[in-house]
């Protein structure tokens, strides 16, 4: 038997091939924006995080040129050798005072970001417990750590505290700590997280609280600092991690926190340790896009009103069924399709009509539960709303009286 003999069987991939119903790598002929050319056609894109509509901005785009012809194009090694600009260490100290903390640490992906917090923090007899659907990103970081993971069920508080006891009793024998990991926003089901109790639970319990907010920053709180400034709990929130590849623009991801502990991972984290700095014109981006966002703080407050308007416009579609969330704010508005052939046959004839969402099937939901992530930017107009749920509407019309010729998986 070869190791490689994987590789060949017949998996979900492959059939998705060969019904034609493959729905992802499509190429983009245009930037970023929020219509773009997919196979010479125009296209409604709902299926982006570019939450502030700046990854078109010509102010992100000049600073990461300006950035390029002082620096070059890489940094050519990591943080500890030759890779710090005085780039890195602007941009930290601007968005560990946007965040109201002491001290920040950038890493070269959002991914990086969690193995490199997690591992660095969570040791031998340390409990780490993380929400049942984080992102996957906190899934590795926390088997790559040598704690002990444990996963309490979704936005379950009881089932919380059930393993913070737990843990509390097993912390005597082990001399080790508790970390509580959430995501601040759940990307997939666009709900937030209950903060003030899991902040309540935190301190019950001694444990520390690391809030990944991702999808987030520029979209909760006053100012867009994220899920923490949204329930008024900066102070009592220990690490928050950000990615730079959503509302900032660009790429690459960071940590808040109190300085000793930022420096702690900045001196113990393998894959930060170990891997390249983020490139000149990358966070030169990014940090343009925090000037911009601190400048413009009411591009919070019209994301959210395009949520609302897109929730209602959508609500008034009588074939198509929104999931259920806990608030009408976060620009991720989920479109139930359920089985997996559904919703990948749905993904397809909307492409076809002009209309990109991404298809989200098993792990990321259970079976049975799958659907269609749209999510929207700052920058959108009432007109290209009702353009795209009117698409959506005959789209879901239509499967719903020619459903898909073929089994589900």
């Amino acid at each position: 038997m070869s190791i490689f003999d994987k590789c060949y069987e017949e998996t979900r991939v492959g059939k998705a091939r060969a019904m034609g119903v493959y729905p992802y790598f499509h190429e983009l002929t245009t930037g970023q924006g929020n219509v773009v050319t997919i196979k010479g056609r125009r296209t409604i894109m709902l299926g982006s995080n570019n939450y502030l509509g700046l990854a078109n901005n010509a102010r992100v785009k000049e600073a990461a040129k300006a950035a390029i012809d002082k620096y070059g194009s890489g940094c050519t090694g990591s943080r500890f050798l030759n890779g710090t600009l005085d780039l890195h260490t602007k941009f930290e100290k601007e968005q560990a005072e946007f965040l109201q903390k002491e001290a920040v640490l950038s890493f070269s992906t959002g991914f990086q970001s969690n193995l490199s917090i997690i591992s660095a923090i969570g040791r031998r007899g340390d409990f780490i417990l993380s929400d049942s659907l984080n992102h996957a990103s906190i899934v590795d970081g926390s088997r790559l750590s040598f704690a002990k993971t444990m996963k309490y069920a979704h936005d379950n508080m009881v089932d919380l505290e059930r393993l913070l006891i737990f843990c509390s009793e097993q912390i005597e024998k082990t001399k080790g700590g508790i970390l509580i990991i959430t995501d601040g926003v759940f990307s997939m089901e666009g709900e937030i997280c209950n903060l003030p109790k899991i902040v309540d639970l935190a301190k019950k319990y001694g444990a520390g609280l690391l809030v990944d907010d991702a999808h987030a920053l520029g979209v909760l709180g006053k100012t867009g600092a994220g899920t923490a400034e949204h329930f008024g709990l900066v102070d009592e929130v220990d690490l928050i991690m950000n990615t730079f590849s959503k509302s900032y623009a660009s790429l690459g991801g960071c940590v808040a926190g109190d300085a000793a502990v930022i420096d702690y991972i900045k001196h113990t984290a393998r894959p930060f340790i170990f891997s390249a700095s983020v490139p000149p014109g990358q966070i030169a981006a990014a940090n343009e896009a925090l000037h911009i966002l601190r400048e413009n703080p009411g591009m919070v407050h019209d994301l959210q009103k395009i949520t609302r308007t897109m929730k209602a416009i959508l609500a008034d579609k009588p074939h198509v069924q929104i999931r259920e969330s806990n608030n009408d704010i976060i620009p991720i508005i989920p479109l139930m399709t359920y089985s997996q052939v559904n919703t990948l046959y749905v993904a397809k004839l909307l492409l076809e009509a002009g209309v990109y969402v991404n298809p989200v099937l098993p792990p990321a939901v259970r079976d049975g539960e799958c659907l269609l992530r749209t999510s929207y930017t700052a920058t959108m107009d009432e007109d290209l709303l009702h353009e795209a749920a009117n698409i959506i509407e005959e789209v879901f019309r239509y499967a719903a009286e020619n459903p898909p010729p073929i089994p589900d998986f």
